[in-house]
């Protein structure tokens, strides 16, 4: 297809398309001549996922450029090229190392992670983003006066663990790795405001099975 099919299809202007080619979010097209270059199938999936990481996610340029980087790179496994990836998305806060809630906070998700064997997940430790800023969080709620240990975060981290594997088994249904990789990505930039959303209509089912509406 070419440009302007591309934009019709994707409900993405043509300047825009060009702008997420200078940056380098978009591969190019297969070049037909000296002016005009033909667009396939993968431009279309790339740009959902620009669109997701960008429009969604807000997801800087620069950031974005580097998540799709890890997401194009066939010389890493599957696992280290999706968890590549997700590292380069926005991350919530870092621990505050003198914080003496964060030594606390730190060992309370040490203790998490054996409960319900994530030994990958206490390998990588603190050089996860992801686990530095649970880390971060558990230490705001010990300081505020709020508890949330290992036990108490354990059944959540059961139900998380499901919604991984589902996310998952979605991603199985594409032929390619990089096709795999792309669908986790846009999961957690797409689904993670969907479960927080599930999570509080929940909140608002359960307590009015149990207390009414009075």
């Amino acid at each position: 297809m070419r440009l302007a099919e591309l934009s019709r299809r994707s409900g993405v202007s043509i300047a825009t398309i060009k702008y997420y080619l200078r940056e380098g979010l978009l591969p190019p097209g297969r070049q037909i001549n000296a002016t005009t270059a033909e667009y396939d199938g993968t431009h279309l999936r790339r740009l959902r996922l620009v669109r997701a990481l960008i429009q969604v996610g807000r997801v800087p340029v620069a950031s974005a450029r580097e998540v799709l980087r890890h997401v194009d790179d066939e010389s890493l496994g599957r696992t280290i090229r999706l968890g590549a990836a997700l590292w380069e998305l926005p991350q919530g806060p870092e621990p505050d190392e003198e914080d003496p809630a964060a030594a606390a906070a730190r060992a309370e998700v040490d203790q998490l992670l054996r409960i319900v064997g994530w030994e990958s997940a206490r390998k990588i430790g603190p050089l996860s983003p992801v686990h530095r800023s649970l880390v971060a969080l558990v230490a705001a709620l010990v300081r505020l006066g709020y508890p949330c240990d290992a036990q108490l975060m354990a059944p959540y981290a059961e139900l998380m663990h499901e919604a991984a594997r589902r996310d998952l088994d979605r991603t199985e249904s594409y032929e390619s790795d990089t096709e795999r990789v792309e669908m986790a990505v846009a999961s957690a930039v797409l689904f993670e405001p969907v479960l927080r959303a599930l999570h509080r209509l929940a909140q608002e089912e359960e307590s009015a099975r149990r207390y009414g509406f009075a």
